[in-house]
């Protein structure tokens, strides 16, 4: 099981320290770092930024926005990241969800698992570097009936194949993503429901096309807080205003695909609760709902040997990249954490 790290968003007001974490990541031996995108930064300036001060590891988008470009967009940025950083990109996509999409992007979403295959399918024949043609649903190139013709992309990659990731929450997309994809970005992975939540539905979709696990990526970011195991239940206190975002305000009532994951979890009543509370803009009440064991269980919280015990039970759930976002209230925090997942994964054995 490799280790990556994952910056978030860029502009939270810690970015010189987001740099300093990815520089030490890099020394220390991690295989990747992946940034975020919302409705702030974009994803491809930071790992520009990253990867031009990084020596060894890779840089992944987690994920680049599919409402937000076209497909041939994206096949030319990750052609660039890819030839800038010496072959060391990984491209990750996702729909992100209904109100960024139509809010921001004014993109309708629909048909996403339909969108996210034609996508693939298109930014892959671009990185070919043929000329491109294709006639889908939702993309038509070129444009039938106007001075538009086939195109092939300039660029030449550093490598022929770019690592393609998915993030993928709900079965029907975990399914595709398993079929189209060479890995899978997963959120607020429990270990022990890893299996039923994620890895089966992966499955089903290798399989559909012919495939085994072998070679294929799952990827789940998990934070960190390092921390005297006596001190779990505050360190994991330090999570409430995260996990109620996702959980109570990551989309609406309807379409909340981290509340249906919690709820898959077990946590039905409990989901139910911190939606209700936070829509309601009880957002305190809303983090207090939280479960501990939620968090504990989706998290890595404690000592360096607690740590150790979860990472194990993560690589034999059949984790193969455990990203790491390390938490702290100031940098040498974060550093300590980032190093303590080393200390960590080494001490169990599993990196």
């Amino acid at each position: 099981m490799q280790l990556g790290i994952n910056l978030g968003y860029w502009g939270a007001g810690m970015d010189a320290d987001n740099l300093a974490v990815a520089k030490e990541a890099d020394r220390l031996g991690y295989a990747v770092c992946w940034a975020a995108e919302a409705y702030g930064s974009d994803a491809a300036t930071v790992l520009s930024w990253v990867a031009a001060q990084t020596e060894r590891m890779d840089v992944g988008s987690a994920i680049f926005q599919i409402p937000a470009r076209q497909p041939t967009m994206t096949a030319m940025t990750a052609a660039t990241l890819d030839s800038l950083s010496g072959g060391r990109f990984r491209l990750g996509l996702g729909v992100s969800g209904p109100q960024v999409s139509e809010g921001w992007y004014g993109v309708k979403f629909d048909k996403p698992l339909a969108r996210t295959r034609e996508y693939v399918e298109i930014v892959r024949r671009a990185m070919t570097r043929e000329r491109l043609s294709y006639e889908g649903a939702h993309w038509t190139l070129p444009l039938p009936g106007g001075p538009g013709k086939p195109l092939k992309l300039t660029v030449h990659p550093e490598r022929e194949h770019i690592p393609l990731y998915i993030a993928a929450i709900g079965p029907k997309n975990l399914e595709q993503t398993g079929e189209i994809a060479d890995g899978a970005l997963l959120i607020f992975p429990s270990a022990e429901h890893l299996e039923d939540t994620a890895i089966k539905h992966v499955r089903a979709g290798r399989e559909k096309a012919g495939l085994t696990m072998d070679g294929f990526d799952v990827c789940p970011t998990v934070p960190l807080a390092l921390g005297e195991d006596k001190d779990v239940t505050a360190l994991a206190d330090m999570f409430r205003p995260y996990t109620a975002l996702y959980v109570g305000g990551m989309g609406s009532r309807k379409q909340n695909f981290y509340n249906q994951l919690a709820q898959r979890m077990g946590y039905e009543r409990e989901a139910a609760e911190i939606q209700d509370k936070y829509l309601a803009g009880d957002k305190e009440g809303a983090a207090a709902a939280i479960p501990h064991r939620l968090i504990d269980q989706t998290t890595l919280l404690g000592s360096v040997d607690r740590i150790a015990d979860r990472m194990k039970a993560y690589a034999a759930a059949g984790v193969t990249t455990l990203t790491l976002a390390p938490a702290g209230f100031t940098l040498d925090e974060r550093i300590a954490a980032l190093r303590a997942g080393t200390d960590a994964a080494e001490r169990a054995g599993v990196a």
